[in-house]
């Protein structure tokens, strides 16, 4: 059995990959080795464990069913490894937070600067995902606090609000005017290119649903990615990005973007930390909550739009 135990890490690998070439790269032995290691597990066993094609390899039924055991026993293993390393860093206090890379930025960054500061002994780490799947990770007790803007419904959760924020749309001057001599009689709506975050985004459903209730469609729209990017995009002259009017106040001030009136407001929206209602009196999530509050942005009254 002793043994057979490098065997069978050999032959999970394997397993797992399904293909000689990369199991022997994660393991650093060769090709052969590996090959060689499974002939012999095959031979102690008396049963064949692959079938090899010009793919790579997959499991017999007798290799599947000993997968399975294997898998078992190394995620065992595992178990075993994180349980002896939470012991030895158990006296680090640590607080996980989730958050959008867009409010990691302009929101996050400077409410952990002044916590750092007054806690430089907590081990912090940051998963960078949206709204949605915050709230999942913290479903999943995978984060302890999360920053977000605040959904419709959010039942099972201690809210603490941050700070409120307003959509608008902003282009540069040089492409609404390039649009105006292109198009004259034509509204922006038909015309523009409207940069806007992808569906699954929190923000851009807001949108949605309000150009919807205003009975706007928009007839060109560029998806990004991120809100840097649409910033970015806008100043270059690409288009009219939905932004975040806080986020982009600079360049307003600055007249490298204009707002883009549409005929309709954008309600504010709130930002706010989130944690389950079973972990909000938790010394260590009451200080950060209580760090003060942020000064990235601020909510400001936007320009009356006609």
């Amino acid at each position: 059995m002793q043994e057979n135990l490098s065997l069978y890490h050999i032959f999970y690998t394997v397993g797992r990959t399904g293909n000689i070439s990369q199991a022997a790269r994660e393991l650093y032995i060769s090709q052969p080795a590996v090959s060689r290691a499974i002939q012999k597990l095959e031979e102690n066993l008396d049963t064949t464990l692959f079938k090899r094609n010009s793919r790579g390899v997959t499991l017999t039924p007798d290799g599947a069913l000993l997968y399975e055991k294997a898998q078992g026993a190394f995620s065992l293993l595992l178990e075993g490894e994180d349980s002896i390393l939470h012991n030895r860093s158990r006296e680090i206090p640590r607080l996980r937070l989730g958050a959008s890379s867009t409010l990691c930025k302009y929101v996050l960054l400077s409410h952990l600067k002044s916590y750092i500061s007054a806690n430089p002994q907590v081990r912090i780490t940051i998963s960078c995902q949206s709204t949605y799947q915050t709230l999942k990770l913290l479903d999943e007790e995978k984060i302890d606090v999360g920053l977000i803007g605040r959904p419709k419904k959010l039942s099972g959760y201690h809210y603490r609000p941050l700070l409120r924020i307003r959509d608008t749309f902003a282009a540069t001057r040089q492409y609404l005017k390039n649009q105006h001599e292109l198009f004259p009689e034509e509204p922006l709506q038909h015309t523009a290119t409207f940069m806007m975050l992808d569906e699954e985004n929190i923000t851009r459903q807001s949108v949605n649903a309000l150009l919807k209730e205003n009975e706007m469609e928009l007839s060109h729209i560029l998806e990004v990615t991120s809100m840097d990017l649409l910033i970015q995009f806008a100043q270059i002259g690409l288009g009219i990005a939905c932004v975040i009017r806080e986020f982009v106040q600079k360049e307003l001030d600055e007249g490298t973007l204009v707002e883009v009136p549409m005929g309709f407001r954008f309600p504010a929206r709130e930002i706010g930390f989130v944690c389950r209602k079973k972990e909000e009196e938790q010394p260590l999530l009451y200080q950060f909550f209580s760090s003060g509050k942020t000064n990235a942005v601020c909510e400001k009254q936007p320009a009356s739009e006609t």
